[in-house]
């Protein structure tokens, strides 16, 4: 059995949160002869809740499980961590816009980047599940000096488990028949589930479908799913949030499927071959392979495609220049 690595959750008292750490103690993140240790970050209020889930944690009696600490302080929190997940993130209440969004979390990912950069080990990787996660990703990196731009991910696995969801009920098949979904852009409305690209046993998803379908209800469906679960069940994605969160630490950790590709958001390299601009926190269809995610090259795409790839860029450009002074101030 290997040495255990220090996993770091925000927000561990919460919904998603609690869905999360017991698969993480589990193994069914890292492996099932990876032991863990867990360091738990919530604020001042969640401390009594968080310890109740401490509580239930050793009572199950995880074996992976080497040790849990907690705490309100986020220099405490990120000491040693080898992978974090920060879910943590103020809410979206309804008098809120996306900017007023942006604008009260840049300081809790201010403050979690310098956190992670001063204290994180060398190798950390870190996934931001807090909305808006693409722009709270990027806050995050700008905060953290020292530490490379490409460990910071937003998780758009999400969308991309919707999809193949989706895809699996309009072909008669279950969700591990669907491969090769690319979710491109930002985990918002306008991100793009890129079915064209999509295999369904190995054939074109565009084959179980025509193109009205596709346009219209699919993307309707992925892009609206988080508002239908909230009226649905009256409360924000909790369980699928966390599986997503595994599903995609567990992609950077193990690597993808061999011809297969997952999808991460996260600094733009210069040379991405999408002519979306260097640094911009982007979701693209990848590999990864030893730690290491590389874009999927060579993708086309139609007139259709572009459009929506030009528009979720805009997005993501705007809340970029939204939450620039909030970086300058810092």
């Amino acid at each position: 059995m290997s040495a255990p690595i220090t996993v770091c959750v925000t927000g561990a008292a919460g919904q998603i949160g609690y869905s999360l750490l017991f698969r993480l103690a589990a193994g069914d993140c890292f492996g099932p002869d990876q032991p863990v240790k867990l360091r738990l970050l919530e604020i001042p209020p969640g401390m009594k809740a968080l310890a109740g889930v401490v509580m239930e944690l050793v009572d199950c009696g995880f074996p992976l499980l080497h040790g849990v600490e907690i705490s309100d302080d986020a220099f405490v929190g990120f000491e040693g961590v080898n992978a974090a997940f920060l879910v943590g993130a103020r809410p979206r209440t309804k008098d809120m816009n996306r900017a007023d969004l942006l604008t009260a979390n840049g300081p809790i990912f201010t403050t979690q980047g310098r956190a992670i950069a001063a204290r994180a080990a060398s190798d950390v990787r870190v996934l931001v599940v807090g909305n808006p996660c693409n722009t709270n990703a990027y806050i995050a990196q700008q905060s953290a000096p020292g530490v490379p731009a490409n460990r910071f991910h937003g998780m758009t696995r999400l969308d991309e488990n919707r999809a193949k969801g989706q895809l699996a009920s309009r072909a008669g098949v279950t969700p591990g028949a669907v491969t090769r979904v690319g979710i491109w852009g930002n985990h918002s409305d306008t991100m793009f589930p890129d079915y064209r690209h999509a295999l369904i046993n190995g054939r074109p998803a565009t084959e179980f479908a025509d193109e009205a379908w596709f346009q219209g209800e699919f993307l309707k469906t992925v892009a609206t799913r988080g508002k239908a679960i909230i009226e649905a069940r009256g409360a924000s994605s909790a369980a699928s949030a966390a599986a997503a969160a595994i599903d995609h630490m567990g992609a950077w950790h193990h690597g993808t499927a061999q011809g297969d590709f997952t999808s991460m958001a996260f600094p733009a390299p210069a040379d991405n071959g999408y002519g979306v601009p260097e640094g911009l926190v982007f979701s693209f269809p990848v590999t990864v392979s030893g730690g290491n995610v590389s874009i999927v090259p060579g993708l086309l795409h139609d007139d259709f495609a572009r459009a929506r790839l030009a528009a979720t860029q805009a997005e993501l450009e705007a809340e970029r220049t939204t939450v620039g002074s909030l970086l300058t101030a810092g």
